[in-house]
C-alpha cells in the first residue's frame, strides 16, 4: 500500500465491490452455482426467484471456521502467515404467504430473510527481505520535492520529524535526502532488512429480504432488497532495520499505518427461473449497484532509532472521512440439469464491470475525480464462472464445485493476472424435517504487492493466499 493524501484508492474500491458468494454448506460445496437452482436460503442473495421454489416453512443457520494461510516471497526470502476466524456464513428463514395446490396459476408466493457473508477480509501476512537499492524513505523524499519543510504532511511529514528524511543543504529547504544518503551528502547505501506485518480483518455481508413466486411450476420470479454491512480494518507495520551496520548512523525505523472503514449499503436484486422441461432449469438475475455510505478513520505514526542513541517518535492527528461508494451492476445467468432423483449438475456465468465502481462525496466537499479516473483506467469488466454437482445416495448427498473469478485489472497493470479459484466439496444428510450438511472450500490467489511506490528500484512481493472455509449447516422444515 502507498501512503496517499486521501486513503481511498483503487484497492479499496475493488475490495468493497468484489463478492465471493458464501452461504450454506450445500451452496458452498457446489461452488455457489445456484443462479438456476433455488430452494436454498443462500440463493436468495444470488437469484431471488429461488424463493418461489420452497414449499414449506424452513429455517437454517451455518456456522463457519476460516483458516487463512499466506506465503510471501520478497527478495528471495520466504515468509508465512496465518489467521483463524470463526463466524456465521449464512442464516435465514422462508415462509408462505399464498399457497394453491391446484398446480396452475400462482401456485405459491413466499417471503424470506437471509443473511450471507459476501467477503471475508481476515489476513495475517509477513513480507521480509534485505533491500539492496530502495527504502520507503526514498518514496517520502520524492513526494516531498518542491514543498517547504514546514508544509510537509502525511507520512512524509512525520518522516521528516523523525529524521528519516531531511532537507538537502543549499536546496532552499524544498529538496530532500534520506538517512541512507546522509541527507544528500553521498551516494545512498542500502542493505537494511525490510519487514512488513500486515493484519487485516473484517467482513461484508448482506441482510436480504425477498419475495418470490411460483407460476404453474414452470416460471419462478422474485425480488430482493438487501441491506449490506461492511466492516474493515487495514493495518500494517513497516520496519527497516540496519542489523549488519551497513548504513551510517542508522539503526531502524518503524512506520505504522491503520484505518477502519464501517458502513451500510443498499441494493435490489431481480431474478427469474424457467423450467421449460422437467429436467432443465434456466436462471437469470440482475443486481443493482450497492450504494454504501462509509465512515473511515485513518492514523499513522513513526518511530526511529540511531547509532548515537537518539530516538524520535511522531504521529499525525487522526483523520476522519465520510464518503459514498457505488459498486458495479451484476448480471448472472445459469443452467442446471436434474438427473431424476439421482442428482443435479449446475453452471453459472456472471459479468461485473469493476471500472464502473465510483467514489462520491458524502459530508465533505471532495469530488473524488482523480480516484474515479484511476479506477476507470486501471480496472475492467470480468467474466466469472461457477459449476457444481450433487449426487444422491438414499438420504445422503455427495457434492463438489469449482469457481473462477477472472482478473479485474487491465493489461499492463502489475496484477493483470490476479484471478481467484475455488475448489469445494461436501456431504449432506437429509430427512423430511431436518438436514445437516458439511462443506470445505479452498479459495486461492497469487498477487503482486508493492510496499510503497519506488519503481523500478523496489521489487514487488509475491503473496500466495489460500482461504480454507469449513461450513456446517443445520436446517429445519415445518
Amino acid at each position: 500500500m502507498i501512503t496517499w493524501a486521501r486513503p481511498q484508492n483503487i484497492d479499496d474500491a475493488l475490495r468493497y465491490s468484489r463478492i465471493f458468494y458464501n452461504g450454506s454448506a450445500r451452496f458452498n460445496s457446489m461452488g455457489g452455482a445456484f443462479t438456476s437452482l433455488g430452494a436454498d436460503l443462500s440463493s436468495i442473495n444470488m437469484n431471488p426467484a429461488g424463493v418461489g421454489m420452497f414449499r414449506t416453512f424452513e429455517m437454517s443457520f451455518s456456522p463457519q471456521l476460516q483458516y487463512h494461510n499466506t506465503t510471501t516471497t520478497f527478495n528471495n526470502t520466504l515468509s508465512d502467515g496465518y489467521y483463524y476466524n470463526f463466524g456465521l456464513s449464512n442464516a435465514g428463514l422462508v415462509g408462505t404467504i399464498i399457497s394453491d395446490k391446484s398446480g396452475s396459476g400462482l401456485v405459491n408466493l413466499n417471503f424470506a430473510y437471509s443473511y450471507s457473508n459476501t467477503n471475508l477480509f481476515y489476513e495475517n501476512s509477513t513480507i521480509e527481505g534485505v533491500s539492496e537499492n530502495s527504502s520507503m524513505a526514498d518514496y517520502w523524499a520524492r513526494v516531498s520535492e518542491g514543498i517547504y519543510y514546514q508544509d510537509l504532511k502525511y507520512g512524509e511529514g512525520i518522516a521528516y520529524d523523525a529524521w528519516i528524511i531531511d532537507t538537502i543543504t543549499g536546496s532552499g529547504a524544498t529538496s530532500y535526502g534520506t538517512i541512507f544518503s546522509a541527507y544528500g551528502d553521498k551516494v545512498p547505501t542500502y542493505g537494511q532488512t525490510q519487514r512488513r506485518y500486515i493484519t487485516n480483518y473484517g467482513y461484508s455481508g448482506d441482510h436480504s429480504f425477498a419475495i418470490g413466486g411460483n407460476v404453474s411450476n414452470k416460471f419462478f420470479f422474485g425480488t430482493t432488497f438487501s441491506v449490506s454491512a461492511l466492516h474493515y480494518s487495514g493495518h500494517y507495520e513497516h520496519l527497516e532495520a540496519d542489523y549488519d551496520n551497513v548504513v551510517n548512523d542508522f539503526k531502524n525505523f518503524t512506520y505504522t499505518n491503520h484505518f477502519d472503514a464501517n458502513g451500510t449499503g443498499y441494493s435490489l436484486k431481480f431474478g427469474a427461473i424457467l423450467k421449460p422441461v422437467e429436467m432443465l432449469r434456466l436462471g437469470f438475475a440482475v443486481h443493482t449497484p450497492t450504494i454504501y455510505r462509509l465512515d473511515e478513520y485513518f492514523s499513522d505514526k513513526i518511530t526511529s532509532n540511531f547509532d548515537n542513541n537518539d530516538n524520535y517518535s511522531s504521529e499525525n492527528a487522526p483523520l476522519r472521512y465520510s464518503y459514498t461508494l457505488t459498486t458495479p451492476w451484476r448480471m448472472l445467468a445459469g443452467a442446471s440439469i436434474q438427473l431424476g432423483k439421482s442428482g443435479i449438475i449446475s453452471a453459472d456465468y456472471e459479468y461485473v464491470d469493476y471500472s464502473k465502481t465510483s467514489f462520491s462525496k458524502a459530508s465533505d466537499s471532495y469530488n473524488y475525480s482523480p480516484e474515479n479516473e484511476s479506477i476507470q483506467s486501471v480496472l475492467k469488466g470480468t467474466n466469472n464462472f461457477r459449476a457444481g454437482a450433487e449426487f444422491r445416495i438414499s438420504s445422503f448427498y455427495l457434492r463438489g464445485g469449482y469457481g473462477y473469478y477472472a482478473p479485474a485489472f487491465k493489461t499492463g497493470e502489475v496484477n493483470e493476472d490476479l484471478s481467484y479459484s475455488t475448489y469445494s466439496g461436501g456431504i449432506g444428510f437429509r430427512q423430511k424435517t431436518f438436514y445437516i450438511d458439511f462443506a470445505y472450500t479452498n479459495l486461492t490467489s497469487t498477487s503482486k504487492y508493492f510496499m510503497y511506490d519506488d519503481t523500478p528500484c523496489l521489487n514487488p512481493a509475491t503473496i500466495h493466499s489460500a482461504k480454507n472455509l469449513f461450513t456446517t449447516t443445520f436446517g429445519f422444515r415445518f
